[in-house]
């Protein structure tokens, strides 16, 4: 009987109970992320806010909480949530824990764009057009993440097959291709371009609001549909490619499937962020410490572990130096540099090294 009760409170037998304990912690930070900054608010302005809406009169608050605060949180967490769930199905394709989403290219090709937009002045060259001009950045990002992945993805197909291998070698290579062509637009740059360039390449969801929000969530959203469609192929493809085949898993698909659903993803998330590194790496890797293998529950739990910690981060970039803002993608390396070492001795340790 013990034994039974011990079972049914283990949360590594219940994955579900622990998503649904995560969305809870996940709200209790977006309201905490509300009233913190410069100006703190309490709980009780907050809600007070959030459910009468934005537009009364003399309410300083509701300026502040639906023009700031919320786009910028709920970018963070979208963001987050991209690049955790991204992290979790690149790990379960390449079946390698230290996978992430930079690591086929995508966050360089987005970088590199947005480089070229910053130097070349792509706002100018498209005519000073204001709907343009604000968005010649983040779709110059877009262009370049899409650009990356297409060369990784073409050298990497074979007779129609995807080789995993490939891919990993490929991106390895566009990684570093871009991060020299980005070195020559670093030479070229000016003084003020230079300072964006770098602002840029440290990530950010300072910029965000309801407009970068409306055109960043459908790519997200798209994408996160894709991976849970693959969730289930994902567990067989952990017994490798040969016996998931065996199993009718759509291998080939599945590949096809969660490549392009990455770089729709992380795409859009870099071109409005910058580069933001290791929630795709940490984000998975914690879920599955807590809630087990499972990619049918690790894929939605990576999404809100992900956009839970961003927002986390963005409030200590927040809080760090009052009035100023650290850039987030500091805050997250500062973060995640030390648990990725952890889990390379982790990995040596399993494999006798």
């Amino acid at each position: 009987m013990a034994r039974a009760l011990a079972a049914c409170l283990d949360w590594r037998t219940r994955p579900r109970f622990f998503v649904v304990a995560l969305a809870v912690a996940v709200s209790l930070v977006l309201l905490w992320s509300l009233g913190s900054g410069a100006m703190p608010l309490g709980w009780g302005e907050i809600l007070d806010s959030l459910w009468n809406g934005y537009g009364r009169e003399g309410y300083r608050n509701d300026a502040l909480i639906w023009n700031l605060r919320l786009p910028r949180i709920l970018m963070g967490f979208v963001a987050g949530g991209a690049l955790g769930v991204c992290g979790a199905a690149l790990q379960g394709l390449f079946r390698n824990p230290l996978a992430d989403p930079a690591l086929i290219g995508v966050s360089a090709g987005g970088s590199l764009g947005a480089a070229c937009a910053i130097v070349l002045g792509v706002p100018h060259f498209l005519g000073g057009i204001p709907i343009v001009s604000l968005y010649a950045i983040p779709f110059a990002a877009f262009l370049g993440a899409l650009a990356a992945t297409a060369v990784v993805y073409s050298v990497a197909t074979w007779q129609g097959q995807v080789q995993v291998a490939t891919l990993l070698l490929a991106g390895i290579a566009i990684n570093a291709t871009t991060g020299a062509a980005i070195g020559w637009f670093t030479f070229l740059a000016s003084d003020a371009q230079l300072r964006e360039l770098s602002f840029w390449s440290l990530g950010s969801v300072g910029g965000a609001n309801w407009q970068s929000l409306a055109g960043c969530v459908p790519f997200v959203a798209l994408a996160l549909g894709i991976l849970l469609w693959y969730a289930r192929p994902l567990n067989a493809l952990a017994l490798g490619e040969s016996n998931a085949r065996h199993m009718g898993a759509p291998v080939e698909a599945m590949k096809r499937g969660i490549i392009i659903a990455t770089t729709l993803a992380v795409g859009a998330v870099v071109s409005f962020t910058g580069t933001i590194g290791f929630v795709g790496l940490v984000a998975p890797h914690l879920f599955r410490m807590l809630g087990g293998p499972d990619h049918r529950w690790v894929v939605p739990g990576s999404f809100l572990m992900g956009g839970c910690l961003l927002c986390v981060a963005d409030v200590i970039a927040r809080m760090a130096a009052i009035p100023a803002e650290v850039p987030v993608g500091i805050v997250v390396s500062t973060l995640g540099a030390p648990f990725f070492l952890f889990l390379l001795l982790r990995e040596k340790r399993r494999s006798g090294g």
